[in-house]
C-alpha cells in the first residue's frame, strides 16, 4: 500500500475522532486513553470477520433469498460488528474513572468504532483501491460512526443510572438495528432500486445520532447551566 492509499484508509476516522473530541465541550478525556481505545478498536475487527466468513452462505452473491440476506446483514454483521466493539466498550473505558459523563459513552463508542472502521477500510483501499477509499469516506465510515454514537448514548446513560442493563442492551439493540437497516438495503441485488434505501437509511441514523449527541452534550454535569439543576431530559432519543 503506497503512502497515498494508508493516508485515505486511515484520514476519515481520524477525522470523526478528532470531530467528536471538540464537541466534548466540558471535559475532554484524556489522550492516553482514547489512543488505548483506537488500537484495541482495531482488533475488534477479528470476531466478526470469522463469524462473517463461516457465514458468507447467506450474504450476497452467495444468498438464494432476501431472507438470508436479512439473516445476514442483521445477525451475522450487524450483530457481530456491534457486540464486538460493544464488548471493549464496556469492559474498558465504562469502567474508567475519566468516564465520568454521560457524553463518555459517545466519545469511546465511537473512538472505537473508528478503530474498527480504520482497520476495516485499510482492508478494503488494499482491495479495491483510492475509488473505493472514497466511497466509504462518505458512506461505510460515517455510517460506523453514527451506529456507534447511538450505542454510546444508552451505554452513557447506564453508567449513571446506577448501571442500568436495559439501557446496555439498548445501545447494543440500536447500533445492531441501524447497521442492520443500512446492510440490508445495500446487500439486495435483484431490486437495485432498495439500495437508494440505504443512503437515505444512513441520512436518517446520521441525523439521529447528533440529536443523541446534543442531548448528552447539553445535560453534562459539567455544563455551567447544569450545575444548580439535576433534573435532564435524557431518555430514548
Amino acid at each position: 500500500m503506497t503512502p497515498a492509499l494508508f493516508a485515505l484508509a486511515i484520514a476519515p476516522g481520524i477525522a470523526v475522532i478528532l470531530f467528536v473530541y471538540f464537541k466534548d465541550k466540558y471535559e475532554k478525556e484524556p489522550f492516553s486513553l482514547l489512543l488505548k481505545c483506537f488500537l484495541l478498536g482495531t482488533l475488534t475487527i477479528i470476531p466478526p470477520l470469522f463469524i462473517e466468513t463461516i457465514f458468507q452462505g447467506f450474504g450476497p452473491g452467495y444468498a438464494f433469498s432476501n431472507s438470508n440476506i436479512f439473516v445476514y446483514a442483521f445477525f451475522v454483521v450487524g450483530l457481530s460488528e456491534e457486540a464486538s466493539k460493544f464488548l471493549l466498550l464496556r469492559i474498558y473505558p465504562y469502567r474508567s474513572k475519566h468516564f465520568n459523563e454521560p457524553f463518555d459513552g459517545i466519545v469511546y463508542s465511537v473512538v472505537i468504532s473508528m478503530g474498527f472502521a480504520t482497520a476495516e477500510n485499510i482492508f478494503y483501499v488494499l482491495e479495491g483501491g483510492a475509488g473505493v477509499g472514497l466511497l466509504r469516506m462518505f458512506t461505510a465510515v460515517p455510517g460506523h460512526a453514527a451506529f456507534a454514537m447511538l450505542m454510546g448514548y444508552y451505554v452513557g446513560l447506564s453508567k449513571f443510572r446506577q448501571h442500568n442493563f436495559g439501557f446496555l442492551f439498548m445501545g447494543l439493540l440500536a447500533a445492531t438495528t441501524a447497521h442492520g437497516f443500512y446492510d440490508f438495503f445495500l446487500f439486495v441485488e435483484d431490486m437495485p432500486g432498495l439500495q437508494v434505501l440505504s443512503i437515505v437509511c444512513l441520512v436518517l441514523i446520521i441525523i439521529l445520532s447528533f440529536r443523541a449527541m446534543r442531548i448528552q452534550r447539553n445535560n453534562s454535569p459539567f455544563n455551567p447551566k447544569n450545575q444548580a439543576n439535576t433534573n435532564t431530559n435524557s431518555g430514548v432519543i
